[in-house]
């Protein structure tokens, strides 16, 4: 019960930070997108303030004889999966304006264009969660 309260709030400061930064409007990340057009640097500083807090997060939870999370996580090499699954991120969030985050808040308040990304995103994750489990089958 504990872990479902902590999850549930984290997940409800996580979308109002996405509602207050601007990144649930998908005309402001496009806008973050067009480097030669009317480009609007905000949204960098919130990616900016997003990895300085994570960077002060994870030097708290080294300090931690026991963190909830691996403060290292195991390194991976780039390989061919990763490097679609970054291609086809990008050109999602370029067409639409929206990443998995900001869709699922806007989606929640039923903002079609973002329940259109999720009509997307449920199936492409289904797909994907087949190939993987696909891998270590056949890997194993």
């Amino acid at each position: 019960m504990k872990s479902a309260l902590t999850a549930m709030i984290a997940g409800l400061l996580f979308g109002s930070g996405l509602i207050v930064s601007g990144m649930v409007n998908p005309a402001k990340v496009l806008g973050f997108l067009d480097l030669t057009g009317q480009w609007d640097p905000s949204l960098g500083l919130v990616m900016a303030s997003a990895i300085v807090l994570s960077w002060v997060g994870v030097k708290l939870a080294a300090r931690r004889s026991d963190p909830a999370c691996p403060v290292d996580p195991p390194a991976k090499p780039i390989d061919k999966p990763l490097v679609l699954g970054s291609i086809m991120f990008g050109i999602g969030w370029g067409l639409s304006g929206f990443c998995p985050g900001p869709a699922v808040v806007a989606a929640s308040d039923w903002y079609w264009p973002a329940l259109a990304v999720m009509a997307g995103l449920l199936p492409g994750l289904a797909v994907a969660g087949a190939f993987q489990a696909r891998e270590r089958n056949s890997a194993g």
